[in-house]
């Protein structure tokens, strides 16, 4: 007899770094099984809504007397009612709904919820955006089938506890072009006449936009590029579809020559020098938007100012490992980009002047950017660029939701969603009063943000030392899954990313050295590529993904026999972010043990260890049995 053990979770994050030259981790991409406490709940809303009230109307909620600035002028003094996620009344002496939440606005400022209009967003980057006042990121390349999730998600109205997504999915580039260096499988071009199935593949995938690259890399790292006839032609294919088109540029001629072929917009400001008068009139005269993403050129540069955000004493409590290693780390510092950040806000501030739209937007996660803390930089640069703080903050709200169409947002109006953020003091006047925040709303939903900060306190202060006496974890001699310490086993397979591949652990009745039982696995990796894997996973903490500080310990061991194909072993630990840390193990229909040191593991720090991953590797079915598992 076997006993089954049930439930399946997984996803990926990939960690695009943009303009670096960083490559993601290839530990067969799940990086993102980092979702929280159960998997799916780090992403939903059902993790992290705040409770409802248990009489009158749960869903309402008032500002009394609180100045707004409602995404393009400021109003001194007013109520602001919310009831069922939407903006229903805004007047002075609103009437207040029984039961609603009252919320006193003196010496405060509404604001529409920020839109971030330049990342690489994937898994809970979106849930930490949130608690910095981002309540939607405009993405500019990610993994399709995530984003997809996402949406669906979005629109079920299952994503309060995190900022919605809205994508591009991959990007339009030439093989070898910028996009491909990151690990991830994309589909490329090289011809006009490809152009309009790609945008259409793009279409059935759930892209919200196009998003293409015209760089060769010069100014950095040597890329290939699309020629411009095929920029024309994806510009063209996107706008019968009623898309807009952006285009990723690094020089000056590149952003005139893709403002020529009629691009909606560049989303990076040329930092090859200041603007020209040419270049000022041109893509004033075309209406193309400008996505400058300051933040990532001042890093470029070797500007502190992502570092200087860990500092800032209303935003660091709030800043989580993740980001903290991304505002941490730099681009490796080179003198000829010295002037980046200083040709990006003159460009930025000539722009402006004649009149070319900016939006707001970081592209983190690059190093030196941060999903939400970064916004509040770039926010900064921007008035720093030219832009009055009211401009800076329509560039980061009502801007971004009217270029991209998002008619439901980026308002303090009547009729439309509650994204909204209160602060303290008058940020259309001094933008940095933006990270003053008191409070964070997401359709009608308060982010628990201080739930947020005294989970981050944790992880901090890190975890007891287990003392484990002879080190076993699990040796299935009783018949069950389960395991000595920790919160157990659970599998992982890339469904959450929509892929197909399946796994089942059971319990087989003899196991190593005449044992009574050992976990069987079994199951099919579909398709190839990082992003595949299926397998049990085991949870060292007290709930799932919580850490478990195992440094008195040096690795694990195991015995394992299989069907002659490999075994991927992948930790997960506050020290490696989101990015799982991996080694393999050989098997054959004999059982052999297996040792594995933590320090063989790179980046890993067992202090805070969070779940190991058994996979399996190769295209096709698999099977392996683990028996006798333990710390050492």
């Amino acid at each position: 007899m076997s006993k089954a053990a049930s439930s399946t979770f997984g996803s990926r994050t990939l960690r695009n770094l943009g303009l670096a030259v960083l490559a993601i981790a290839t530990a067969l991409g799940v990086a993102d099984v980092l979702r929280g406490t159960g998997g799916r709940a780090w992403l939903s809303s059902e993790a992290h809504a705040v409770p409802a009230a248990t009489e009158g109307d749960p869903t309402a909620t008032v500002f009394r007397a609180v100045r707004v600035f409602d995404g393009v002028s400021v109003v001194d003094s007013t109520d602001v009612v919310v009831q069922d996620g939407i903006i229903v009344a805004m007047e002075p002496d609103a009437e207040v709904p029984v039961g609603a939440t009252v919320i006193e606005g003196t010496g405060r400022t509404l604001v529409p919820g920020l839109i971030d209009a330049h990342t690489h967003a994937f898994g809970p980057v979106l849930r930490a955006a949130l608690m910095m006042g981002v309540t939607a990121e405009l993405d500019m390349f990610t993994e399709p089938n995530g984003a997809r999730i996402l949406r669906a998600e979005q629109a079920r109205g299952d994503a309060n506890g995190r900022a919605d997504l809205f994508s591009a999915g991959v990007l339009a580039t030439a093989p070898g072009g910028h996009g491909t260096e990151y690990g991830m499988e994309i589909p490329t071009l090289t011809t006009p006449e490809e152009a309009d199935d790609w945008v259409q593949a793009r279409v059935d995938e759930g892209s919200d936009y196009i998003k293409i690259v015209y760089d060769d890399g010069s100014i950095a790292r040597e890329f290939a590029t699309l020629d411009l006839p095929t920029v024309e032609a994806l510009i063209e294919a996107a706008h019968a579809r009623d898309l807009l088109a952006v285009v990723h540029v690094g020089r000056e001629a590149d952003a005139l020559a893709v403002i020529e072929a009629g691009a909606d917009g560049i989303v990076h400001v040329f930092y090859d020098q200041p603007a020209s008068d040419a270049a000022v009139e041109a893509i004033a005269t075309s209406g193309a938007f400008v996505v400058p993403t300051l933040a990532v050129l001042e890093s470029v540069s070797g500007g502190s100012g992502g570092r200087d955000l860990l500092e800032d004493e209303r935003l660091a409590p709030y800043i989580s490992s993740n980001e903290r290693q991304t505002l941490e780390v730099a681009f490796p510092s080179r003198e000829e980009y010295a002037d980046v950040i200083t040709n990006g806000l003159a460009s930025i501030g000539r722009l402006h002047a004649a009149g070319v739209t900016i939006l707001a937007g970081t592209d983190a996660p690059n190093p030196g950017t941060a999903h939400g803390a970064s916004m509040h930089r770039e926010l900064e640069l921007l008035v720093e660029a030219g832009l009055s703080p009211g401009e800076a903050l329509a560039a980061a709200t009502s801007t971004p939701a009217t270029k991209f169409g998002l008619d439901d947002r980026g308002r303090v109006a009547v009729g439309l969603r509650a994204d909204l953020v209160l602060v303290t003091g008058h940020p259309d006047e001094d933008v940095l009063a933006s990270r003053d925040i008191v409070g964070v709303w997401k359709a009608g939903v308060e982010a628990d943000r201080e739930g947020y900060r005294a989970e981050l306190a944790v992880v901090a202060e890190g975890a007891p030392v287990l003392q484990i006496d002879d080190g076993l974890i699990a040796d299935f001699d009783n018949g069950n899954i389960d395991s000595v310490f920790g919160s157990g086993w659970m599998l992982s397979t890339d469904d959450m990313i929509g892929g197909s591949s399946t796994a089942a652990m059971t319990v087989a009745e003899a196991g190593a050295d005449g044992s009574a039982g050992a976990m069987r696995v079994d199951g099919t990796i579909a398709g190839t590529g990082p992003a595949r894997w299926a397998g049990p996973m085991f949870f060292p903490g007290v709930s799932q993904f919580a850490p478990a500080n195992l440094s008195e310990h040096s690795g694990i061991s195991f015995m394992v026999r299989g069907d002659g194909q490999p075994v991927a072993i992948m930790m997960f630990a506050v020290s490696l972010g989101q990015v799982p840390s991996q080694q393999y193990a050989g098997t054959s229909d004999e059982w052999t043990r297996v040792e594995l040191r933590f320090e063989d593991f790179a980046g890993l720090d067992a202090a805070g260890l969070q779940g190991v991953l058994f996979s399996g590797t190769e295209s096709g079915d698999f099977e392996f049995e683990i028996d006798d598992l333990r710390v050492w």
